[in-house]
């Protein structure tokens, strides 16, 4: 028998995945075939930029709590139609991200997944590393492409569909709506009321509140194996001082949800919200037990495998029953700072138009719930995501049935002929950003010397911007009345600045429609296409669609170009609207597209097949100066994994809940290894006579801080510590502990790493 040639093995492969299911699997009405996935993206903790506020010192220096990337699949029957899903704790998807995963997949199971049934989403965290998107504009902080970031996203997108494949099960999806309290309001106030009376008439809020949530239960034993959701507000409770890898609100949403379900037992209505499965055994701190801590001293540093800091883990990504997802939507103009934005000088009230302290927009910042403590605040919304998702999953009984479908295409942004009516028509343009943009957000403040609204450049920044590349007539009088301040669109060295070239995407599962949009629409938006494409659904849907419809927007999606705000608060030229890259009539651009594939997917037919553009591969063109780890050392006398600083305990001798336990190993380069589905830091329980990890960096309460050690003693050496800092939260149970911590290191850039690990002394906690 001769061999299977490569391309024949995809083909072998999709045929025997529909040959098992085929027989095991029969579907009821209302019933799909349904799996979830998840696996861990977390990119590289040390000196990489991270991807949101363009913050050049903004360089990742520890973990948070690890990111993640959950995926969803549906399929109306083996052989049918299906559709993935994929929610990124990142800020944004990426047309290349996208791309190498589909080539990827492509390799797995041929053409069953491709770029029309498959949707890449980010939750817009800032806290992410950067480096994986290929326009200039959005890598040159990060120091152009950082292959490791790169490359983890892609991998862990790629790992959570195969996931979702193989744990296809007959199944049904409910769904769920309402509102959640506080989450968000709006950063952009004057802007929004630019938009017509009568249609913010139309609406209690300048934002929207609901979410709209999947469930997904098992068909045999009618257990829940995920939820997904959709809402919109920005991931920006981290702030842009903030130097820890971290999911931000959305990513601690999903923590708690699936931390809850596990503490249920994975039932398919818990009753309490819990955060963490622990064992409490009955314990006194008694003088026994101190001196037994007491006796247990700092390990120092030990060699051990590559996969070691896996089997460490409190979650391992091979038990995981549950996946919990929290998406984002229409969040352009929306932040989590809700306490409002306030002066830094005077802490009075920001001005209302232009979001400026005396005309110094760098004075203007929001503020969270939990001011002045960012991780607070991130933690406050989301437990506020968290608790109102808990309650539509308990309450879900709307159930979809229906066919699985999809459409897809590319488009030209860049010069698109848009259809105003009463035989108006107007043009989108090459991409281009305002002085408003330059401005930054009271989420993120941007460059001294400009202020939100600004329609006008000094002199000094023109002339920086024609040394860039100065804005061709045509340019300048399509983005009107935007200044263009920096025309990406008309720049190519060393390669392009912005894409041009964009996808749009509607996603169906029975009477779901899920809009992907390579951007973040504003709240208004978000209402006009939502409402635009429902319209287009019910004329042209013979029925099948209808007002019960339901239609949510799945922002950063498959792509990304910045943000897209109306017609009308495009005049006001606030940050969203001078980062609306195609200039005044980019929503109705969309809206126009969107409700012809609405048409397609109603009346069930397809797009041509040629006559649409690609977007380009600009892999091979990518520049990249970030340097590499330059190689370790730890101080003479000491091994990677000794402590720095031991724990050091108050006069008691034992702690207790609520206070902090910290210590500092000697450590090394954490971009030497990123530890996928491991971890850098543990805290260990003692049962009997073994060591059990009982949280670690999925953790809330856990903080993994790395640092280059500057001290003048050993200066322009290449050591480096890590402090690992444990907030001992309410639930964990008395007993005594340690802190461990995994890393790698290497002597030179070309020496493969070694693994080590080292745990501090023992001590007790009551």
């Amino acid at each position: 028998m001769k061999p299977l040639k490569s391309y024949y093995i995809p083909m072998f492969a999709a045929i025997l995945t529909c040959s098992i299911l085929c027989d095991n699997a029969s579907l009821s009405n209302g019933e799909y075939l349904i799996g979830v996935g998840s696996y861990d993206m977390t990119g590289p903790a040390a000196g990489v930029n991270m991807m949101g506020y363009a913050n050049m010192d903004q360089v990742s220096s520890g973990v948070h709590f690890r990111l993640r990337a959950r995926a969803f699949v549906v399929a109306e029957s083996p052989n049918g139609r299906r559709l993935a899903f994929v929610n990124l704790d990142a800020g944004m998807a990426s047309q290349l991200v996208t791309i190498k995963v589909l080539e990827r997949l492509r390799s797995r199971y041929g053409d069953l997944y491709n770029e029309d049934n498959i949707a890449i989403s980010g939750t817009h965290t800032h806290a992410g590393p950067g480096g994986y998107l290929q326009y200039v504009v959005y890598s040159v902080t990060s120091l152009g492409f950082v292959k490791q970031s790169f490359d983890v996203i892609v991998s862990a997108i790629e790992q959570s569909i195969v996931q979702a494949h193989e744990n296809l099960r007959p199944g049904s999806i409910f769904i769920n709506k309402g509102d959640v309290a506080n989450a968000g309001i709006n950063r952009s106030p004057s802007a929004y009321l630019f938009n017509p009376p009568e249609e913010r008439e139309r609406y209690a809020r300048d934002v929207d509140t609901e979410m709209t949530l999947l469930k997904f239960v098992d068909g045999k034993s009618q257990e829940s194996i995920g939820a997904f959701n959709w809402f919109a507000t920005h991931g920006t409770s981290m702030s842009r001082d903030n130097r820890l890898i971290s999911g931000d609100n959305k990513g601690v949403a999903a923590r708690l949800f699936e931390d809850w379900f596990a503490a249920n037992n994975s039932g398919t209505q818990p009753e309490k919200p819990k955060t963490t499965v622990m064992i409490k055994p009955a314990f006194a701190v008694e003088s026994t037990n101190l001196k037994k801590a007491s006796g247990i001293k700092a390990t120092g540093g030990q060699s051990c495998g590559k996969t070691t800091s896996r089997n460490f883990k409190v979650r391992q990504n091979s038990e995981i029953k549950f996946v919990g997802a929290f998406c984002q939507s229409n969040v352009g103009d929306v932040t989590p700072n809700v306490l409002g934005a306030f002066c830094l000088d005077s802490g009075l009230p920001c001005d209302f138009n232009h979001s400026s302290c005396h005309g110094n927009d760098q004075l203007c910042v929001g503020r969270g719930p939990g001011y002045p403590d960012e991780i607070k605040s991130t933690r406050i919304i989301g437990e506020r995501q968290f608790i109102r998702a808990i309650d539509l999953f308990n309450t879900a009984r709307e159930e979809l049935s229906g066919s699985v479908d999809y459409r897809h295409t590319y488009l030209n942004f860049t010069n698109l002929q848009v259809e105003l009516g009463g035989g108006r028509k107007a043009h989108t343009c090459p991409a281009a950003l305002g002085p408003g943009f330059a401005a930054g957000t009271t989420d993120g403040p941007g460059v001294f010397g400009f202020q939100q609204g600004d329609t006008e450049i000094n002199e000094y920044w023109k002339k920086v911007r024609d040394f860039l590349k100065e804005p061709s007539p045509q340019q300048v009088e399509c983005q009107k009345p935007k200044a263009v301040l920096l025309s990406t669109g008309e720049m190519f060295i060393p390669y392009a600045w912005a894409p041009a070239i964009l996808p749009v995407q509607i996603l169906k599962i029975g009477k779901l429609v899920i809009l992907s949009v390579p951007g973040e629409f504003t709240t208004m938006a978000g209402r006009r296409l939502r409402e635009a494409v429902k319209s287009a659904l019910i004329s042209s849907g013979g029925g099948e669609f209808d007002e019960s419809t339901h239609v949510v927007i799945a922002g950063l999606s498959n792509a990304y170009s910045q943000y897209v705000a109306t017609f009308e608060e495009y005049k006001q030229q606030r940050y969203e609207a001078a980062s609306t890259l195609y200039g005044p009539h980019t929503l109705s651009a969309y809206i126009q597209e969107f409700k012809k594939l609405a048409s397609l997917l109603a009346k069930g037919e397809q797009l041509p097949k040629s006559g649409h553009p690609s977007p380009p591969d600009l892999s091979s063109k990518l520049i990249s100066l970030l340097p590499p780890p330059a190689g370790d050392a730890a101080p003479r006398g000491t091994t990677f994994g000794d402590m720095k600083q031991d724990i050091v305990l108050p006069p008691q001798g034992w702690l207790k809940k609520g206070e902090k336990a910290s210590a500092t190993f000697w450590s090394a380069n954490p971009r030497n290894d990123l530890l996928t589905e491991g971890t850098f830091a543990v805290v260990e329980m003692q049962r009997e006579k073994n060591w059990v990890p009982a949280f670690d960096n999925d953790d809330l309460s856990l903080f993994f801080k790395w640092k280059a050690d500057n001290s003048s003693s050993i200066s322009n050496s290449k050591s480096s510590f890590a402090t690992i800092e444990w907030e001992i939260p309410a639930n964990a149970a008395p007993g005594i502990y340690r802190l461990r911590h995994f890393g790698s290191w290497i002597a030179k850039p070309e020496k493969p790493p070694r693994y080590f690990t080292g745990a501090s002394r023992a001590f007790v906690v009551q």
